[in-house]
């Protein structure tokens, strides 16, 4: 018995080498060097699709909402980022104790033609000091939290980007991984993948970057799940100086492959609290899918003016 034993036992201690050189060990390092070349690789890939980014997005203050717009936007990716094409927008602000309906962005009304209810002379004293209350501090102040929810919106999802998320969200590319330190922790399952999981800190401590986790696909080196949050909060010398807050600020995305094998964030959420000059105190949410993937044949590309070839010189009587 014990003779079996002791022959079973070497069995597996001369089997362990054969195991470790099928299937060697990869540092983290070595795993983010494949996910920078691949997500490099996608992101020149993603000029090919067209999809519908659905997002939802509210500003609150304490339990009141002050914002609230939920929009489709068609997403054609180009060049040096994307074109976005508002498909629908239900949206409503307060003003005092009402909410006002709107279906259009700010940008595309005429100036001064949103003012609703009376101007501030003509309110009541209780009337005045709700609005204070509020946050509203003058007339030109009612469709503040609409231009801070669009403001938000536009600069987390569309600003030099064909994915649909903001490029410097996204510390782990070729260009933004040498300044961070990676660690792995192991290895898990995350939303039907098997995953390396690593840690992410940046290099340098002074800086005020991301720190957070990211969930790996073993296989395809790929991303599928990404945590931060800012590494360190803004100093307390700043904050006095400017009246500026962000605390809570991270966001969390995850990703998925489309059938040629490009990789797209399919869902993207954030929510932080935003304290402006002492006064103004905001909780911000947002949520975002990518849907309805399109790939073309060619690729997207957004042509300004300046880039258009010089019309050909032509002979006289010619047309």
């Amino acid at each position: 018995m014990w003779t079996r034993s002791l022959c079973l036992a070497a069995l597996f201690v001369v089997s362990l080498p054969c195991v470790a050189q099928i299937t060697p060990s990869l540092t983290a390092d070595e795993i983010m060097a494949r996910v920078a070349a691949n997500t490099d690789r996608d992101d020149d890939a993603r000029a090919h699709y067209v999809y519908v980014q659905h997002t939802q997005m509210i500003s609150s203050s304490g339990k009141s909402v002050m914002c609230e717009e939920t929009t489709d936007a068609r997403v054609t990716p180009g060049t040096h980022g994307s074109e976005q094409q508002m498909l629908k927008l239900d949206g409503r602000r307060r003003d005092g104790k009402r909410y006002i309906a709107y279906t259009e962005p700010l940008k595309d009304k005429p100036h001064g033609a949103d003012i609703d209810g009376p101007p501030d002379r003509d309110l009541t004293k209780e009337a005045r000091k709700q609005r204070r209350k509020d946050g509203l501090r003058n007339d030109e102040d009612e469709d503040l939290d609409q231009q801070l929810v669009e403001h938000v919106r536009k600069n987390l999802t569309n600003e030099k980007s064909k994915d649909g998320l903001h490029a410097g969200l996204f510390p782990l590319t070729g260009k933004a991984q040498p300044g961070y330190n990676f660690a792995l922790k192991g290895r898990e399952r995350r939303n039907g993948h098997d995953t390396f999981h690593i840690v992410f800190t940046p290099r340098e401590k002074s800086h005020y970057d991301w720190r957070g986790d990211a969930w790996i696909d073993t296989e395809a080196f790929q991303p599928v799940v990404v945590q931060t949050a800012l590494a360190h909060n803004i100093p307390f010398a700043v904050r006095a100086l400017l009246g500026t807050s962000i605390p809570g600020l991270g966001f969390t995305a995850t990703y998925a492959p489309q059938p040629d094998g490009v990789w797209f964030p399919a869902t993207f959420g954030t929510e932080f609290k935003l304290n402006v000059l002492f006064f103004f105190h905001r909780s911000i949410a947002l949520s975002v899918e990518n849907r309805d993937f399109e790939k073309t044949h060619t690729a997207s590309r957004i042509v300004a003016d300046s880039d258009l070839p010089e019309p050909l010189p032509t002979t006289p009587g010619e047309k």
